[in-house]
């Protein structure tokens, strides 16, 4: 079970894994779609954040450290990390220690290589999976440690679990509007709509903050079965930092709030998180 949990919870705080877009049309991000100066906020290179993972609001399981910086190994480009690693009488079970490393790049942040390395369970044995993103040619390429790699084709640019939620994070939405995030997951290109439902103020690390209430629409198969599980709080400023995350399981809720944030381009939310400490 705590493997399924941290495992959905990468996937929860990413928007992605929609079920497949019965529309003849295919929808594609537009950089007009996009706050320029909250997207060179968060490549800032320098930010850094990090959420106390609960079940249902009360028990704690685990923490995640995510970071953005820029990446050497490819022009223009930026790497998003995230560590995930399990805490608490819930780690005597399933002990978690997995590492998530994306690599994106140009204008509109698109993916290029993702790789995920996984040690989980008393065995401790490390699970490495490999994706890269051919954006210009149309084809992804996926492999599992030394198994043979697999291809899927899509149509038109695609995100995907990490990149989407960054990108998510500078879209410039409208009261009860909602914006495509074209995903690639389940070995095709999905849509991902996300919505903003509305403003409200929110406890939070800075203190009592204004934010924006924000849903991405999907309908899971298995874990999530209904569309509309997930919410999300982001500081309603050009930082667009995500305070707090929650989602509906089949057992109870999984619960994200933010505990620590680092990034010298979000001054002011930096200062208001000294003066609550």
């Amino acid at each position: 079970m705590l493997r399924l949990f941290f495992t959905t919870f990468l996937v929860l705080l990413s928007l992605a894994y929609a079920v497949p877009s019965t529309r003849a049309a295919q929808h594609e991000l537009l950089p007009s779609q996009v706050l320029p100066a909250s997207l060179g906020i968060i490549f800032s290179g320098q930010e850094q954040m990090h959420y106390e993972v609960s079940w249902s609001g009360g028990v704690k399981i685990g923490d995640i450290h995510l970071h953005i910086t820029p990446e050497k190994s490819e022009p223009d480009s930026y790497a998003i990390s995230a560590q995930v690693k399990s805490t608490g009488p819930l780690n005597v079970f399933y002990p978690v220690d997995d590492i998530f490393h994306c690599i994106v790049a140009g204008d509109m942040k698109l993916p290029l290589r993702y790789e995920v390395f996984q040690r989980e369970g008393h065995g401790r044995k490390v699970t490495r999976r490999v994706t890269v993103y051919d954006q210009a040619g149309g084809v992804v390429t996926y492999q599992k440690n030394q198994q043979p790699h697999q291809l899927y084709p899509f149509k038109g640019k695609t995100y995907n679990e990490f990149a989407a939620f960054v990108i998510s994070r500078a879209l410039k939405l409208e009261a009860d509007s909602h914006i495509i995030v074209p995903t690639f997951a389940d070995n095709k290109r999905n849509e991902v709509a996300v919505r903003l439902l509305k403003k409200e103020k929110r406890p939070s690390i800075f203190g009592e903050r204004q934010t924006l209430k924000m849903q991405p629409i999907m309908n899971f198969k298995g874990l999530y079965e209904k569309s509309g599980n997930t919410l999300l709080w982001l500081t309603d400023d050009q930082c667009r930092v995500p305070v707090e995350i929650r989602s509906r399981i089949a057992v109870g809720s999984l619960v994200a709030k933010l505990v620590g944030y680092n990034n010298p381009a979000c001054p002011g939310l930096q200062q208001a998180q000294q003066r609550k400490q």
